[in-house]
């Protein structure tokens, strides 16, 4: 019989570490929460210090049973759950259930399941930390006061499923607020004069920059022809040339949310998936008889961007040997055997270096290599020397006309030998180069070219730009962005689009009622500021009590209000002017999870509904009375075309919009392009920069 007992959270973790500490240690695992706040009723006792009601999770009886039964057996338990607060509470139910001293030294924390981490985080266990605890209770606390007192006014007012939260409804309100911004976006119209050159029979381009005092910005037609008409002949003179030498940090290593923006990025992956993959690589994978199960990469659930110093020297290392001294990033120093004890404010890094993503292409999946050299390549190049660029600006001359050109090239690769940052809207940076201009020289004019453009609405967010966003804004935490997006999802708030969050009907519904009633769920600052005060709970600085009943006090008036004073919404049947063709009954729109939906008004004797049109909220360009509905053809594709049909045949393959062209005043759609969206004219040469 084994002496000592490890309870941790998953039975993949449970097997690797069992293999790392030996015969005397017997690893079970609790398979998450066991003990948690009843799902049926609130579980918080609102006249007794919000004291939470606990109970054994439904299931979990047989598992709690088990862990009891080998705790009694054992010399000594350690509870090795994950290192984050909801790890530090699942140990303190453990140890309460178990009735194990929450003083005692019974607590493990590893931030890689790798066995020298392993068994150097078993040489110092230490007692629970109440105050990480009291922050995950708090914010358990916070959550269900506000979803199990908000979502039974939804049900009741407008219809049943529906919820609200506190970082869910700041989300909805940011994708709406955008939505709103587009709507109501007025592009305003601006001009470039584009300059192509040559010199030595090297063209490069310049654009117009002003009149030689100071940047003009171009709004008119009238604008640019009194500029031309300045402009005498085609020879220019080189004004000024300014050289710069440039540096380039590299990105640091990944935090949680920054890996899933990167994830989206290039990899096209969602939140939910690469948590699930990244969960997969810290837990272990099995590579190979010599080292068999073994994690891969450290705690996938971090804000922080610090790395240990083992970690470092290793890559420095690996860096020297495989590209030379010159790309370290500092000095090289000795790896040490036994790495520190761990703690849980590491950023997101391979548990080796040494594990390249080339020698594990045979054990993992398609999808976990590609993450995982994601998260290596990341990782090298946030070690390596900075880049440097070369960077030159010229100025042209002709009357007092300036243009400018701009050009840089790589003079040291340092980490972007390895890795390049992506961006949101997927543009790539090019280095041009300029052909070698001395102040003086003249230069011909290939050609001048005028353009008219016009400003565009901003972009829908995807799920890296809202990751993003909620992450600068203080709102919600690392573990909390991939459930937060799932669920309005789930709940039909939200639609993506081409990968961009669209609100659906129901979606503004709510979020209207959210602004009306229960203003300061959804207000940005008073969000942020909740976080940042759990943060302070966690620091022992602030006792959770104090912050739920601040909160509480003014909450518990707004529900009485909304209560009594929210109207039952019906959410009428809209004719959509056909007929049911298996009873003829009137088909109606109704709106469901996921928006609206055809339905037989003869329901529930005749169940037909249809799915394959969806107004999308644009007049018929060709009839001017139909609605635009999205359709899909036999072979399932998606097309769009009027409602009236067969009276009206108007039919696109792109997706109509409502703005009309700024240029000719027609229609507008969105074609897919290779690198995402991008929006055109049906008509006319105007198009916009792809989202």
């Amino acid at each position: 019989m084994a002496d000592y007992l490890v309870i941790v959270e998953s039975p993949a973790k449970a097997k690797t570490i069992e293999r790392y500490l030996g015969k005397k240690y017997k690893v079970k695992a609790s398979i998450g929460h066991v003990i948690d706040l009843p799902k049926s009723q609130m579980g918080i006792d609102t006249e007794n210090n919000y004291q939470p009601k606990y109970i054994t999770i439904r299931g979990k009886g047989p598992i709690l049973q088990e862990l009891k039964t080998a705790a009694k057996k054992a010399k000594k338990v350690f509870l090795a759950a994950d290192p984050d607060r909801e790890g530090e509470a699942i140990a303190y139910h453990l140890a309460k259930a178990l009735n194990i001293d929450t003083e005692s030294e019974c607590r493990v924390v590893f931030n890689e399941i790798t066995k020298d981490a392993v068994l150097e985080s078993f040489k110092h266990p230490r007692p629970i930390n109440k105050h990480l605890v009291d922050a995950q209770q708090a914010r358990r606390v916070l959550d269900r006061l506000v979803g199990y007192n908000i979502s039974p006014i939804l049900w009741k007012k407008v219809k049943k499923g529906l919820s609200a939260g506190r970082v869910q409804s700041v989300a909805l309100r940011l994708i709406i607020d955008r939505e709103n911004e587009i709507k109501n976006f007025v592009p305003e119209e601006y001009w470039t004069i584009e300059g192509k050159f040559e010199k030595d029979k090297k063209q490069f381009e310049a654009l117009y920059f002003g009149n030689g005092k100071e940047k003009v910005k171009l709004t008119n037609q009238k604008q640019v022809e009194e500029i031309l008409q300045k402009i005498e002949g085609s020879e220019f003179e080189v004004l000024n040339v300014t050289k710069k030498e440039r540096k380039r940090n590299p990105a640091p290593a990944f935090t949680t949310s920054s890996l899933q923006q990167e994830a989206a990025r290039k990899l096209n992956f969602r939140a939910k998936k690469t948590m699930m993959i990244a969960q997969q690589l810290y837990e272990g994978i099995d590579i190979g008889k010599q080292e068999g199960t073994v994690g891969l990469i450290t705690y996938m659930r971090t804000d922080s961007t610090r790395v240990s110093e083992a970690a470092k020297a290793e890559a420095m290392q690996y860096i020297y040997d495989q590209y030379g001294k010159e790309y370290v990033a500092g000095e090289i120093q000795k790896v040490k055997k036994q790495p520190a004890a761990q703690d849980a404010h590491e950023a997101i890094r391979p548990t080796s270096v040494m594990r390249t993503p080339e020698q594990l292409k045979d054990v993992l999946t398609r999808d976990q290599l590609r993450l995982y050299r994601l998260i290596w390549d990341r990782f090298v190049a946030s070690q390596m020397a900075p880049a440097v660029l070369d960077t030159v600006t010229v100025e042209l001359k002709n009357s007092d006309c300036i243009f400018r050109a701009n050009g840089s090239q790589v003079k040291f690769s340092g980490f972007m030998k390895v890795y390049v940052e992506g961006t949101d809207d997927q543009t790539e940076e090019t280095t041009k180069m300029l052909p070698d201009l001395q102040v003086g020289d003249k230069i011909k004019s290939v050609e001048i070219n005028p353009k008219q453009h016009f400003t565009q609405p901003p972009p829908r967010y995807t799920e890296a730009r809202l990751v993003k966003e909620l992450e600068e804004l203080g709102i919600g935490r690392p573990s909390t962005y991939a459930p937060t997006l799932d669920v309005i999802q789930r709940r039909g708030y939200v639609q993506l689009d081409n990968k961009r969050f669209v609100p659906t009907e129901l979606g503004e519904i709510v979020h209207s009622l959210m602004v009306e009633f229960f203003p300061e769920i959804i207000d940005i600052e008073f969000t942020a500021k909740m976080e940042a005060d759990l943060d302070k709970i966690e620091e022992g600085k602030i006792d959770w009590i104090q912050i739920i009943d601040n909160f509480y006090k003014d909450f518990e008036k707004h529900l009485q209000y909304a209560d009594e004073a929210i109207e039952k919404i019906e959410i009428k049947d809209e004719p959509t002017g056909e007929d049911c063709e298996i009873c003829g009954a009137p088909m109606v729109y109704k709106l469901g999870r996921y928006g609206k939906f055809m339905a037989c008004s003869n329901f529930p004797e005749c169940r037909n509904t249809k799915t394959i049109t969806k107004p999308i909220g644009v007049k018929c360009p060709k009839c001017k009375t139909g609605e635009i509905v999205e359709r899909k053809s036999k072979t399932k594709r998606v097309f769009y075309g009027c409602e009236k049909y067969p009276d009206c045949d108007f039919m696109s393959w792109d997706k109509p919009i409502s703005r009309p062209c700024p240029k000719c005043n027609s229609l507008l759609v969105e074609k897919k392009v290779k690198k995402g969206v991008q929006v055109q004219c049906t008509n006319c040469d105007y198009e916009e920069s792809t989202q």
